[in-house]
């Protein structure tokens, strides 16, 4: 198999732990480039659910590597909790994970930093996981942070205490509730100690990879339209979701790249504020009520919207989408007619791209095409003539408004709910 980077081609949660899992029999090695924990990715084998916030999805493979590489934002005490959770479920992780000595810590201040900037914000707080994400790349951005790697110093608890003071200043500042020093260096000390063996070089291990013909499968967190340069800004996460950033964040070069996979839902979803152009309370009442979109990581009912091919479509040329793989059709499976966004309006003039200003975004209405449902079950559906025919229909004008070629239709959580083309 080729070295395929998999995005999320709508505002994250569009089902890429599932693809992941699904695609990981095929490649290597799984490598997560970008975010922290605050993405979550929901996995079932057989009846056991895993959520994973910062191993790969490939873990769940007993043969497959995993990295999480240099563009990840890594809380140690949250990831040895995550590591100890699998192997409770009898999963193997120290022989099969390794992590960047790049990648950037989170610690305590990082998290109260983030509580204190949403409740600043009132009204107009982005809805932040508030797990320290964006703080942590704050000090990345403006080099002061600290890295796996210098958790592993012997001199790590001097070079903390600087840190806390200075970050406590600020905290104070703004009301918050200053951090302690030596809880955390104790805490962060025994994490440093149970991690210390999976700590390596990644940019030479993935290359060492890629030399001797092996693959790579590149997992995204969160979505395109959550890219700090792409998304719809200052509604997004702190990182790179788009497909660049997959390289940034491993040190693999785009010529080494064969295939990117842009994954998205039969319909749209997000979380948190921002514009959501084709948001409809039919839709959100119907699949809340049906028990789905709730986020894996806060628990938060997702918005809900009809599906957007503007978006989809722009996410496709900025992330070079070369195949698409639709999830949650069976979400869809009660409804006697569904709609795909073909292009907004703002008045009488047309819109066919996704406006960086969200005022202009907030006031875009969308303009539907409109199919006939399928009013059948497709869950346990396993080959592509097998769905009904309006659901064909559907998914056809999906990949012809987006842009690229359809290859996976995943029609429930389970793996063998998956089919392809």
């Amino acid at each position: 198999m080729a070295n395929i980077i998999l995005v999320g081609a709508q505002w994250g949660d569009e089902g890429k732990g599932k693809i992941i899992d699904v695609l990981t029999e095929q490649v290597d090695m799984v490598v997560r480039t970008q975010g922290g924990s605050n993405a979550g990715h929901t996995v079932y084998v057989g009846k056991q659910k895993y959520v994973l916030h910062l191993i790969p999805s490939g873990i769940l493979h007993g043969k497959t590597k995993c990295v999480i590489a240099n563009g990840v934002v890594i809380d140690p005490v949250a990831l040895v909790k995550e590591i100890e959770d699998l192997e409770t479920l009898g999963t193997k992780v120290n022989g099969n994970l390794r992590i960047s000595e790049k990648a950037h810590v989170v610690l305590p201040y990082h998290r109260e930093l983030d509580a204190c900037s949403e409740r600043l914000k009132g009204k107009k707080s982005i809805g932040t996981t508030r797990r320290g994400i964006g703080p942590a790349y704050a000090d990345k951005i403006s080099r002061t942070g600290l890295r796996m790697l210098d958790l592993l110093r012997p001199d790590f608890p001097e070079r903390l205490r600087a840190h806390v003071s200075a970050s406590n200043r600020i905290i104070r500042a703004l009301g918050g509730k200053p951090v302690v020093l030596a809880p955390i260096v104790a805490e962060y000390q025994r994490a440093a100690q149970r991690l210390r063996p999976l700590i390596t070089d990644t940019v030479a291990l993935l290359h060492q990879t890629i030399d001797r013909g092996g693959s790579l499968l590149f997992e995204g967190a969160q979505g395109s339209y959550l890219d700090i340069d792409h998304g719809t800004y200052p509604y997004v996460t702190s990182s790179n979701t788009t497909s660049g950033g997959a390289c940034t964040g491993s040190g693999v070069p785009p010529n080494r790249i064969d295939k990117v996979i842009g994954v998205m839902k039969a319909y749209t979803t997000r979380v948190g504020g921002g514009p959501l152009p084709t948001e409809d309370a039919l839709i959100a009442d119907l699949l809340h009520g049906m028990g789905r979109e709730f986020g894996a990581t806060t628990g938060r009912a997702r918005r809900c919207g009809w599906f957007d091919a503007v978006v989809t479509r722009q996410a496709a040329q900025i992330n070079g989408i070369d195949e698409i793989a639709v999830t949650n059709l069976d979400g869809l499976d009660t409804l006697a007619e569904v709609k795909i966004c073909t292009h907004y309006k703002i008045g009488e003039r047309k819109l066919d791209r996704v406006a960086a200003d969200l005022d202009t975004l907030a006031a875009c209405k969308p303009v539907y095409r409109s199919f006939p449902g399928w009013l059948t079950d497709t869950s346990g559906i396993r080959d592509w003539k097998g769905l009904p025919l309006n659901a064909r229909k559907y998914l056809k004008a999906l990949a012809e408004l987006t842009g690229a070629k359809l290859a996976m239709v995943s029609i429930g959580p389970a793996r063998d709910q998956t089919i392809f083309l």
